[in-house]
């Protein structure tokens, strides 16, 4: 049943849950705050109704309140937008500002090529190969298998938010990108990794440019 699914949160409990108002909700949406894709409607015995991917709305709520003092809506917008188009980074400002080791670098020419300057979503493929590297969830030769998923396949998302889910089985890695509203069920030889949501990775990456 609807009420038993962890994975999202009616639009009434998410109110009630943030302390904000259905005007606030639906302002930020139409100034782009808050995904269209996070609205998902659902047939319930009332009716249709409104839920939302419970982890992201409410990381999404969680900053938005912290930072609207200080940053306008338009501000917060672009720091939520998935688009930089037209900003570069050489490697070398990767390693300055922390965005990568030498290791991932090392891992992204061998696989991607060795460039010059990085596009912001270069930027991305790389950021997210170093968390993973980082924290002890990705083998170095498992880096490869990544950077290729995320280089062929996350072009075709056209901003949009989506998950990368890293999982194994039998000691066989697989990354799988998915639109953040998709529900997955995997058999039980499955053993998730890591679940990502891009959007959050993508705001870390701005915050590092700033």
């Amino acid at each position: 049943m609807l009420h038993l699914d962890a994975n999202v949160i009616s639009k009434k409990d998410l109110l009630e849950l943030t302390g904000i108002s259905y005007g606030q909700l639906y302002r930020w949406k139409r100034k782009n705050l808050i995904p269209e894709e996070w609205f998902i409607r659902r047939a319930t015995f009332t009716g249709q109704e409104t839920f939302f991917p419970r982890e992201q709305i409410l990381a999404r709520i969680d900053k938005i309140l912290n930072m609207k003092d200080d940053l306008s809506l338009d501000e917060l917008a672009d720091m939520f937008s998935p688009s930089m188009s037209g900003t570069s980074l050489t490697a070398e400002e990767l390693l300055a500002r922390n965005i990568v080791s030498t290791t991932s670098l090392e891992v992204f020419n061998v696989f991607l090529g060795s460039l010059r300057t990085f596009t912001f979503q270069q930027a991305l493929y790389a950021y997210v190969l170093e968390k993973l590297l980082a924290a002890g969830d990705l083998s170095v030769d498992e880096g490869g298998g990544l950077l290729q998923v995320l280089a062929s396949h996350y072009p075709k998302f056209e901003g949009k938010p989506c998950e990368l889910i890293f999982m194994r089985k039998m000691g066989i890695s697989t990354f799988v990108l998915v639109s953040s509203s998709t529900e997955m069920y995997f058999d039980s030889g499955v053993k998730v990794v890591k679940r990502l949501d891009l959007a959050n990775c993508i705001e870390e990456l701005k915050g590092k440019y700033l």
